[in-house]
């Protein structure tokens, strides 16, 4: 089936290449079930599914003509398309927008790359509001984010803010999180490494780390108080955070560094 010579493809640039031939082969794919391998003058030339051979007629003997080579080569991209959007499905959660977007990075057309992720979210198979919430959750309870950096990590996923604020609210709200109770528990579990340090520098090392995570700064300033003592509360308000913040804003920042207070002047 794989010997012979090589299908005639005609086709102008951007359009799918028409796989013009006679079809000699269709036999179930050892890689992958419910998919064909379809030959074309003694060669292999596309997988296909059992929906697109019923559709186009396909049969051994079949002669392809430019149309019908068309609408082979097309149906074929789309399928190849869709099937590598589900092994990235499989191998980790995504939105709707960063699935289209990472197909096209892997070199997949717009166009196949629009129709995969409509027939996903067709099927139920890609839904942005169940992968927020479970993005949230993993975000807020295991890595122990504000709010509003969680919210900003979904955003930087392709999650719309709408969809996003829901999904962190619903996780605050059902697990009943406290951000003072979060950020002084991020606080404590922080501090254990920089015990070599003098205080000064801790609590300036552990605003940044604070503010990157999106507490705001009146937050931060009660759970340092809290877990160093006030002694040194002038030192992060004085510093600003110093060179340890950076900017913690994401798809809808606007510009400013969490938690961070303007200096004087």
């Amino acid at each position: 089936m794989l010997g012979g010579r090589r299908p005639r493809a005609v086709g102008e640039q951007g359009e799918p290449t028409a796989i013009v031939g006679t079809v000699t082969g269709i036999v179930a794919s050892g890689r992958r079930e419910g998919r064909f391998e379809v030959a074309v003058d003694g060669r292999r030339a596309v997988v296909v599914s059992l929906e697109l051979i019923e559709r186009l007629g396909l049969r051994v003997g079949m002669v392809l003509d430019e149309r019908a080579g068309v609408a082979l080569a097309s149906g074929a991209g789309e399928l190849a398309t869709y099937d590598r959007a589900l092994a990235l499905l499989a191998a980790q959660g995504r939105s709707a927008t960063e699935l289209r977007r990472r197909l096209v990075q892997r070199g997949e057309p717009a166009a196949y790359a629009e129709a995969a992720v409509a027939r996903l979210l067709a099927a139920g198979l890609l839904d942005d509001a169940a992968y927020a919430r479970q993005l949230a959750r993993s975000r807020v309870l295991g890595r122990g984010e504000s709010r509003r950096r969680a919210a900003q990590v979904l955003g930087q996923r392709g999650v719309e803010r709408a969809v996003a604020d829901e999904a962190v609210a619903e996780v605050f709200d059902e697990e009943s999180v406290d951000e003072a109770t979060l950020v002084e528990e991020a606080a404590r579990k922080r501090l254990r490494t920089l015990g070599a340090l003098d205080e000064a520098t801790r609590r300036r090392r552990l605003w940044g780390y604070l503010a990157r995570r999106g507490f705001d700064g009146g937050v931060i300033r009660a759970a340092l108080d809290r877990v160093l003592g006030a002694g040194a509360g002038g030192l992060a308000d004085a510093d600003g955070g110093g060179d340890d913040v950076h900017d913690a804003t994401g798809a809808w920042g606007d510009g400013e560094v969490d938690g961070v207070e303007p200096r004087d002047g």
